[in-house]
């Protein structure tokens, strides 16, 4: 069976659109994963820990046959291929990689919860979100559309189409 699912992309730091196009392509070389529609790119400013770069962050749309657990586990793979390091919340990071929806899925355990519990707090997820799910209801949270007012203080910009990425399939 396959599954909708969306994913939040960041990166600040070792070239973030370089860290973003390549993750795109990692994951969409996953086994039992069809990448589906990338979001344009976004800049926005840090939340929480504040004394660090600019991020730039993306969503993915993607169908699955991976369970949440085997794809988390895929992602974080990924995430630790590309030097990213968990040193405190809201750290700078090369990359980091979120589930954001899982079909309509609602789970709450120590490993994962979905959907995500600040996506609908976020613009630089609900912007790119709603770029490519204009319709999109959050569970338990309602259309995500609503939620953007809350958000318009957050420092975001659009910049454009997220680049290929050109690095040789040998070194990837």
């Amino acid at each position: 069976m396959q599954h909708d699912v969306l994913l939040g992309l960041g990166s600040n730091l070792a070239a973030p659109e370089q860290q973003l196009a390549r993750a795109v392509a990692h994951i969409a070389r996953l086994p039992g994963v069809q990448l589906r529609a990338v979001s344009s790119l976004y800049r926005s400013a840090p939340l929480g820990y504040t004394d660090q770069p600019a991020f730039l962050n993306a969503v993915l749309r993607l169908a699955t046959r991976l369970t949440p657990t085997e794809l988390l586990g895929a992602l974080q793979d990924i995430e630790r291929e590309q030097g990213r390091t968990r040193d405190f919340p809201n750290a700078p990071r090369t990359l980091d990689v979120d589930i954001l929806l899982y079909d309509q899925l609602r789970q709450d355990d120590p490993a994962l919860t979905l959907p995500h519990p600040r996506c609908h707090e976020r613009a630089f997820v609900l912007l790119p979100l709603l770029e490519l799910a204009p319709d999109c209801v959050i569970p338990g949270r309602g259309r995500a559309q609503d939620w953007l007012p809350a958000c318009r203080d957050q420092g975001i910009e659009k910049l454009g189409p997220l680049a290929a990425d050109e690095t040789p399939s040998a070194e990837r």
